[in-house]
């Protein structure tokens, strides 16, 4: 074990050290761990030169014993050493009390070693050799960390007490802390972007944006130029170089919901994106450096659809190192008082929040209400409670029966649905996507696959 306390090359003078530190700064130690001598020499180096305290070990030994003597901001260690794994000392520091992040740094990069330091408790991983502007951003980042205690404001938390939404709370918490890519699922309404909100706003990147992104409301041919941007002149109508969701969400994060949607050929090229950190914009012969954390999200069992051939399973892999399941909310009962109290006082407010199952009937009573309170009628759940009673809905064809096939029926009720929204907002499909809790976008894809025309004239 070598301890030091070197800050080669700090512009700072050691008297403003000390004023600094003596000001009340925490001192930032970290822990590198590596059996080759000039790789610890290069990382204390470059460590040195940020302001950093750092001390070094060889082996797993001297590792826990640096431990046991010391704290830590940040640990960093190889993958293999000349006593054990890297990944032992993930486990045993994830074992102990405190939060010390570690960073995981190979010369065998792999897809499986980098699934495994991440599932085991690892902050980040990244492959030797490591450039000194990645190596920099890795430690700021982990460095960054908010404090555990920090809370969220009321509208970005989950609500409710069931033992489900608890154990999501506690995972989220967990995976805010980390790297790792993580793979939310759940039925459509549970919370998928308000708990990848909540996993962005915990972590080191909260100050960077948080871009969402519906894969499924993006027509096919211009998927690639809206994830990668293009530059003028790349097709017709292409007037001027824009970005790309990636680049917008360059220092933070970019939720990919519905990401089974995604056609065959852009998950090659979103594969290419995680593996590089490059991104090309679409008529571009360069390629422009991205730092982003991807979250993604689906409905689907992506698991299934990748042994189905529907989904890349390297890309599956890659996605879903870590997997969060968002209960639906029938399976929380109990909580819906409460959830619902506080969804009419933020529409009561007008202000924004999560999208929920509950909240979009809540806002469409909200809309339907003649008066100042709610009535049962205005909930429009005579449907839902016939079928949760074996009933068959009134007026309600069956699914699969004589009336047709079950795609045909769900894209009537479909249809249905949107006609019915449009007639009650004058054909204002911004003021009809609100009430029926989409995005502009989104209902205007879903329109043009229904071919449901706006009225000549008509260009709201």
């Amino acid at each position: 074990m070598r301890k030091t306390d070197r800050r080669r090359g700090d512009p700072r003078s050691e008297g403003d050290v000390a004023r600094e530190q003596g000001a009340g700064r925490r001192e930032q130690r970290v822990l590198v761990v590596d059996d080759e001598p000039d790789i610890r020499e290069l990382l204390e180096l470059t460590l040195a030169k940020m302001g950093l305290a750092v001390d070094s070990a060889g082996s797993l030994a001297e590792a826990r014993q640096c431990l046991r003597a010391s704290s830590y901001q940040l640990c960093l260690t190889d993958m293999r050493l000349s006593d054990g794994e890297g990944l032992d000392l993930v486990r045993h520091i994830a074992g102990l009390p405190g939060d010390l992040p570690v960073a995981v740094i190979t010369a065998y990069g792999s897809a499986e070693n980098a699934v495994a330091a991440l599932k085991a408790g690892a902050f980040d991983y990244v492959s030797k050799p490591v450039g000194l502007e990645q190596l920099r951003t890795l430690v700021k980042s982990a460095l960054s960390l908010p404090e555990r205690d920090t809370v969220a404001p009321v509208s970005q938390q989950l609500l409710g007490e069931s033992a489900p939404l608890q154990e999501v709370r506690a995972l989220t918490t967990k995976l805010a802390r980390t790297q790792a890519p993580v793979c939310i699922t759940g039925e459509s309404g549970s919370g998928k972007e308000l708990a990848a909100r909540l996993i962005h706003l915990g972590g080191a990147r909260r100050d960077g944006p948080f871009v969402p992104v519906n894969c499924g409301a993006i027509p096919e041919t211009l998927v690639e130029s809206e994830l990668f941007g293009y530059r003028k002149g790349a097709f017709t109508g292409a007037a001027q170089d824009r970005d790309g969701f990636f680049q917008a969400a360059h220092g933070g994060t970019l939720f990919l919901d519905e990401v089974a949607e995604l056609p065959l050929h852009m998950q090659v090229a979103l594969l290419r994106v995680i593996q590089e950190k490059r991104v090309r914009k679409v008529g571009a012969t360069d390629e422009q450096p991205v730092d982003v954390r991807i979250i993604s999200a689906t409905h689907q069992n992506l698991a299934a659809l990748a042994e189905s051939g529907r989904f890349r399973r390297d890309l599956f892999y890659r996605l879903n190192v870590i997997d969060l399941k968002m209960p639906p909310l029938r399976e929380c009962r109990d909580d819906i008082p409460a959830i619902a109290e506080a969804t009419l006082a933020r529409l009561a407010r007008q202000g924004g929040g999560a999208p929920r199952e509950l909240e979009n009937i809540l806002e469409r009573a909200v809309a339907l209400a003649e008066g100042s309170e709610i009535q049962a009628d205005d909930l429009r759940l005579h449907p839902l409670v016939a079928q949760e009673e074996g009933a068959e809905p009134a007026g309600a064809a069956a699914p699969g029966s004589a009336s047709g096939p079950l795609p045909a029926y769900l894209d009537k009720v479909e249809r249905d649905a949107i006609l019915a929204a449009l007639a009650k907002t004058g054909f204002n499909r911004t003021a009809a996507a609100k009430l029926l809790g989409l995005t502009f976008r989104t209902l205007r894809y879903r329109m043009q696959r229904l071919g449901i025309k706006e009225p000549e004239g008509d260009g709201r």
